[in-house]
């Protein structure tokens, strides 16, 4: 979805974005329970975005991998990590899952995700897994990975389930087996998510060129009613650096009315290695994600603009679920107009489904946002609080005066010699 403009204004702080703000600042606290990723092998490519944690006090776990070496000549699919994370990662604090989870599981949604396959036995996603073609061979993982952030359940570490933990995925692949993109798969698995009608449709890959078969399918797509979203650039080059590139629009994130996902660190700025595009209508944590893989069950540590495009189309499908009455333009809508206000708009998935837009949401795509929009959000924790810290301070105020007032009772009461208020001056004679 293309905006013209981009608000840092207009949206009043409350208790939850001024957690937001102070929540910037203790970033690498957060990221603390993992260490920097181990590679997953000699033959794959790690998310250069990955930030570094402190391995004393975190936990290591093996990096789920971009792709494969595309010049290797064996396939050698990522292994099964041997490791579990015992904490729930910054990403989903940040989005504030567990709140979000109180008011929608995403149930009754169909995600499409467009990546590089999906286990449909993988741990967490509980059967909910319909895969196409060849794309529940997930031989990278990175796909299986996603679909945990979209719509796991967690297994038994309920805290780092994906953003709908009820919803269903579609498994379709965008790539060859060694993750790299493919425009006529692309192009081909967006048509058979229409025609599944899939509710919101993650493209997790990014396309250098414009492809006018892609521009159709995806015009089809938006025009059935799905909510489209895609990475708005490709991950960083492996070798080499990506200053080298220029700055251009990568596709589908490029066509009218898809919504286009970067990724940013803990911080909420994007990486140095990010590739430079115009039209970024959100960013989403990717950097530090923990989530399963299609073999065994242990989990990664990933990163990339596919992990936060992944975060982003599990927010639309809570949107989807919450309020399945919007249509497809509405939503996205609904996305950005609550997103936090930055330079590129923070993902703010609790806003997206708590907030009362008026009239916002049914705004066309595309359409500027609105100048004062406003958020009305559930702030009932924090009114309490702030209940009770008046009631304090009130009574704390009425305890003051009181002892202040019986000690000028007592100071006049002396001085009359312990007679009543209005006895007289004591005889002399």
């Amino acid at each position: 979805m293309r905006q013209p403009e981009r608000r840092t204004t207009g949206r009043p702080r409350t208790a939850r974005t001024t957690r937001l703000l102070y929540g910037a600042t203790l970033a690498a606290a957060l990221v603390a329970p993992v260490a920097v990723p181990a590679h997953a092998g000699p033959l794959s490519r790690t998310p250069a975005a990955s930030p570094a944690a402190d391995g004393a006090k975190g936990q290591e776990l093996p990096g789920m991998p971009i792709a494969l070496d595309a010049r290797a000549e064996a396939v050698v699919c990522t292994p099964a990590s041997k490791e579990r994370a015992k904490k729930q990662d910054w990403s989903r604090q940040r989005l504030d899952l567990d709140r979000l989870h109180r008011h929608t599981t995403g149930a009754g949604v169909t995600v499409a995700l467009i990546s590089t396959g999906v286990a449909p036995g993988a741990e967490g996603l509980d059967g909910r897994v319909t895969a196409r073609g060849e794309a529940a061979d997930d031989c990278v993982g990175q796909g299986t990975f996603l679909a945990g952030l979209i719509a796991g359940s967690g297994g038994p570490t309920p805290r780092l389930a994906g953003v709908a933990p009820a919803a269903k995925v579609l498994a379709l692949r965008g790539t060859d087996r060694r993750g790299q993109p493919d425009p006529a798969l692309v192009t081909a698995a967006v048509r058979t998510a229409t025609t599944a009608e899939a509710d919101v449709i993650a493209v997790a890959v990014a396309l250098p060129r414009k492809d006018t078969a892609l521009t159709r399918a995806v015009a089809e797509a938006r025009k059935a009613g799905a909510v489209v979203v895609a990475a708005a650039t490709p991950e960083p080059p492996s070798r080499g650096s990506a200053d080298e590139i220029p700055s251009r629009t990568y596709w589908p994130a490029g066509e009218p009315g898809v919504l286009a996902v970067a990724d940013m660190l803990p911080a909420g700025a994007r990486p140095d290695s990010a590739l430079r595009t115009e039209g970024i209508d959100l960013a989403a944590p990717g950097a530090g994600v923990v989530s399963g893989g299609p073999r065994g069950k242990g989990h990664y540590l990933g990163g990339g603009v596919a992990v936060a495009t992944a975060y982003a189309a599990g927010a639309a499908a809570a949107v989807r679920a919450a309020h399945p009455q919007e249509p497809a333009d509405a939503v996205t809508r609904r996305l950005t107009a609550t997103a936090y206000p930055a330079d590129i708009p923070q993902l703010d998935a609790y806003a997206a489904v708590t907030t009362v837009l008026g009239g916002a949401a049914a705004a066309p795509a595309g359409a500027e946002r609105a100048t004062d929009a406003v958020a009305v959000r559930d702030t009932s924790d924090a009114d309490r609080a702030t209940g009770r810290a008046v009631l304090f301070v009130l009574l704390g105020s009425a305890g003051v005066l009181s002892l202040l007032w019986a000690g000028f009772a007592l100071t006049r009461a002396r001085a009359r010699g312990w007679r009543p208020a209005g006895a007289g001056t004591p005889d002399r004679g």
